[in-house]
Order: C-alpha cells, then structure tokens, then sequence
C-alpha cells in the first residue's frame, strides 16, 4: 500500500484533517503576520521566504507517490492550460472594475492599496516603469503561484479530501486562502494606524475565496496543479498591470 507520507512523518502524523490544520497552523499564522509587518514597515523580503517556505513543504512531507496524487505532475489535458491563462486573466481585470467602481483611487480600493507595497516613484519615466514592471511581475507570476498552490491546492487540499472529499476539501483550503489574504488587504495601516475596513474586507475575503474555487476547478480540469499555477500566475500578472497601469 502507498504512503503518501515519508516514513519520518508517518509517524507522527494521520494524514488527514487534522493534519491539514496543523500544516494551515504553521505556515498561515506566522505568513499573516509576516505580512501585516511588512505592511508596516516596509519590509516585504520576508514574504517570498514564505512562499518558498510554502513551495517546499510538500517537498518535505510528501513521498512521491503523495507528491503525485496531490497534483505535482504533468498535465493530462492540456488545453485547459490556455483556458486557465485566459480566466486567470480575466478574474484580475473583473476585480480591478469593481474596485474603480466601488472605490475609486481610494484606500478601500484593494489594488490601490496593495500598490503601495511596490514602491513605484511619482514621475517615473516609461522606460523605467515597464522594467519596474517586468521585475514585478515575473516576481508576481512565480513565488506566490508556486508555493500557494503547491501549499494550499496541494498537500493542505489533499489533507482535507482524504477525510471529506474533493468539495469540501476545497471550500476549507479555499477558506484558509481568503483568510490568509486579509493580511494583505482588509485589515490595513494607514497614516500610521491600523484600521479594519469592513465591507472592502469582505469583499476582497469573498474574491479570494472564489478565486481560489477557480484555481482548483482548473487544477481539476487539466488533472495538474499546473494549471492552477497557471491561472493564479495570470492572475497576478493582471493584477500587477492593472496597478501599474490602471489604477
């Protein structure tokens, strides 16, 4: 019989909820704070160490065959690939038009205010922009697609789904994926104090979630947390633009 777990782990722990908790427990907690930190003070080196932090858990916990059966292989369908890029895509435009129409340029409007993390100079030429921009969003396009998928629609999925199944596995690690990313916008410091933005928040909370149900939904399709990846990198490159250039 496979084990998904390596022998060390297998041990220790059932390879199940609780085990996906546990794994939610120890690298969304402290990515959480990490974030609101860096929020504040303008250090986000730590947020990529998260991400590969994220990348390489099921690296360390996982067998092969454990590696397999949580999607870390090539694609069986692969024209949901370009399906995935065009949604992916599309998702991070819709979101724009609802912040600009709900928001504005204001601080509740989600984009304006995670652009702040970026750093982009007043008055930056063009040139110096569109590389400002390539650096941003190939950074964009490749931690955060990598090790949240690998993480969340991974080995924390998988965990859920051996003890409820595909669907309810996905609303939990769907939900632990908004939550996550209140810490990036909804809960934000501004002039110097923290403020919970309500209904901003909720809306933001509720797009993460079901931009998540959409990352697995093509992870399904194409049979490979490839074409998560790929719909949650342009997803980012979407949102990078639209920040850049939209906002």
């Amino acid at each position: 019989m496979h084990k998904e777990l390596r022998p060390l782990w297998n041990r220790l722990f059932t390879y199940n909820w609780k085990f996906g908790l546990f794994l939610i427990s120890v690298v969304c907690i402290p990515r959480f704070l990490l974030v609101l930190h860096a929020n504040s003070s303008g250090n986000y080196s730590y947020i990529g160490l998260m991400m590969v932090i994220s990348a390489i858990v099921p690296f360390l916990f996982l067998t092969k065959f454990g590696r397999r059966e949580i999607g870390i292989k090539r694609p069986e369908k692969i024209n949901w690939l370009s399906i995935a890029l065009f949604t992916g895509l599309m998702a991070s435009l819709l979101l724009f038009l609802l912040g600009q129409t709900l928001y504005g340029s204001s601080s509740e409007n989600w984009y304006t205010y995670i652009g702040r993390s970026y750093r982009i100079p007043a008055g930056m030429d063009t040139h110096g922009k569109a590389i400002l921009f390539a650096v941003m969003a190939i950074t964009g396009m490749t931690f955060s697609p990598i090790g949240e998928e690998l993480f969340f629609r991974g080995i924390v999925h998988a965990s859920f789904a051996r003890s409820m199944g595909e669907k309810k596995a996905s609303m939990v690690d769907s939900l632990a994926f908004a939550l996550t990313h209140i810490a990036h916008f909804g809960l934000v410091f501004i002039n110097q104090q923290w403020s919970l933005l309500p209904v901003p928040a909720l809306i933001w909370v509720l797009s993460m979630f079901f931009l998540s149900r959409l990352f697995f939904f093509l992870k399904m399709k194409s049979d490979s947390l490839v074409g998560a990846m790929i719909c949650h990198a342009a997803f980012n490159l979407g949102m990078i633009f639209s920040i850049f250039y939209l906002v």
